[in-house]
């Protein structure tokens, strides 16, 4: 699959996913806002409801009130006429009257006698409905008044009962669909609080979170002696939010799917590099394997000659061409090995006890010939007294030597190479190897990245060097294998410096 099509895909799926987590968060949104309005609705209903109540229990109050006074004083007053009973009445607020109700038994033998005299019976009850009408139109004037005159003289808690107003409260939420725990409290103008339940919590009527909601009492009373009902309910984000858990996992899939969707392209986007590279990677071995061969394959022939093999000088300069180039040959088929170690998610090693100082004196002086046909020259201090290690010789040989191969890579032009090899004991039973070159040295940009498979830095190709970035990684792997650890310190063009330490065999 081309790059561009992956990229298409990517960006396709990315906006799509996208889209959906949009949507899906702007409908949880709405169904947020949706359900705070219903509940905020439910509450100002419910709290208008209990306001309206407790003004018809004070109107209930005074009413009762007026009845017994007026009884009273209708009784008090009364006198027996001919035909019935007459009451006389006057109220606080000056209203008189005559209230004048017949017996029964009187009025009844009055119709029976005038059952005739359709006018007389008309005027008896038109007589009867005035003085009920003057009695009803004087205790609601006294109410009225009454109300008007004495009732923000009341203290609040006899207005406004505690228990009576929770109890309100609890019917009226209840038949608004608002059923969860609640706090409330009765405050006054200044915000004192007159009388409040138990875990009420005096948070401030205008906050953010709008959580206090809040009802005037009585509001025809004098403002300067208004109170004031607050209601909070402390689980209403737990209410407001449980509409919409039914989205969460929705959310919550559609998320992971996007996750995975971008983990799988960039696996496929790391695969197809890779692919690349271990094309690449073959086609330049191909080509690497066919000089040392053509090398080795000419001198055979040259071998056939006789003149060839009569010359001792001819002999030794043909063994030494074909000694160095089946080093070079070996070289590059341990590069290949290399590469494979990477793909095998277990590998064997053949661990065994050997002395690192004889093992880097070998290396140093097999890679010695190298060094000097670039004009160069390599020295070692191999001053560890214990310098037993418990590692697979092959891969630890192979570790020394692509170091060194990498600063003949990477030397100056304009300076001689050269290159130490040290080795120093450490406190804690450990042994410290150090390569050190005067080479064009990394960039800080790529020293986190000289580990990376395939990963070359930007001035490899300055000495037109062929690479494929598997060396230092290599290194990397070997190294974590070995229980071992590598740093790297380097400036660019002042060369760089490679620091492994390994466990000793005691340790």
């Amino acid at each position: 699959m081309k790059k561009s099509t992956i990229w298409i895909l990517t960006v396709v799926m990315v906006l799509t996913f996208t889209g959906l987590l949009i949507i899906q968060i702007m409908y949880m949104r709405n169904m947020v806002k949706m359900r705070e309005d219903q509940f905020t609705e439910g509450v100002r209903r419910s709290l208008y409801g209990v306001s309206s109540l407790l003004e018809q229990d004070e109107t209930k109050f005074f009413l009762e009130e007026d009845v017994q006074q007026i009884e009273t004083t209708a009784f008090s007053g009364s006198s027996a006429l001919a035909g019935g009973i007459t009451y006389s009445f006057k109220t606080q607020s000056g209203v008189t009257g005559d209230l004048t109700i017949k017996a029964d038994d009187e009025k009844l033998s009055a119709l029976s006698n005038e059952s005739n005299n359709a006018i007389s019976h008309y005027r008896s009850m038109q007589e009867l409905l005035r003085g009920q009408y003057l009695y009803q139109r004087g205790l609601i004037d006294e109410v009225i008044l009454n109300i008007i005159s004495q009732s923000s003289h009341r203290p609040i808690l006899e207005r406004a009962d505690s228990s009576v107003v929770r109890e309100y409260l609890k019917v009226e939420l209840a038949n608004n669909g608002v059923d969860m725990p609640f706090e409330f409290a009765v405050v006054n103008r200044n915000g004192v609080i007159q009388y409040r339940t138990s875990n009420y919590t005096n948070i401030p009527a205008d906050n953010g979170d709008k959580e206090m909601f809040v009802q005037t009492l009585f509001p025809n009373d004098p403002i300067n002696k208004r109170n004031y009902l607050r209601v909070y309910f402390p689980e209403k984000k737990n209410y407001i939010m449980s509409s919409i858990n039914f989205m969460i996992p929705s959310f919550a899939f559609t998320f992971l799917l996007l996750i995975i969707f971008i983990y799988v392209i960039i696996i496929a986007f790391r695969q197809k590099r890779l692919t690349e590279m271990k094309n690449d990677f073959i086609n330049n071995m191909t080509h690497e394997f066919k000089t040392p061969i053509s090398s080795i394959s000419l001198a055979a022939q040259m071998l056939d000659d006789d003149s060839v093999r009569k010359s001792p000088t001819m002999m030794q300069h043909i063994s030494s061409v074909i000694n160095d180039e089946t080093k070079r040959l070996r070289f590059q088929v341990e590069k290949v090995l290399q590469m494979s170690m990477f793909d095998k998610t277990k590998a064997t090693y053949r661990l065994q006890e050997i002395d690192a100082n004889a093992a880097i004196y070998s290396i140093v002086n097999t890679f010695k010939l190298k060094v000097e046909r670039y004009g160069g020259k390599i020295v070692s201090h191999l001053d560890a007294e214990d310098a037993i290690v418990n590692v697979d010789e092959m891969h630890f040989t192979n570790i020394i030597f692509n170091l060194l191969d990498n600063a003949v890579k990477y030397r100056r032009e304009d300076v001689p190479l050269e290159l130490t090899v040290t080795t120093a004991d450490l406190p804690d039973d450990r042994l410290q190897i150090i390569v050190q070159d005067n080479g064009i040295g990394i960039k800080k940009d790529d020293l986190k990245k000289i580990f990376e498979k395939f990963y070359r830095v930007s001035t490899g190709n300055l000495h037109d060097v062929k690479g494929f970035g598997l060396g230092l990684a290599y290194v990397e792997k070997m190294v974590r294998v070995l229980k071992g650890d590598i740093k790297v310190e380097s400036e660019f063009g002042e060369g760089s410096k490679f620091i492994i330490t390994l466990p000793l065999l005691k340790n």
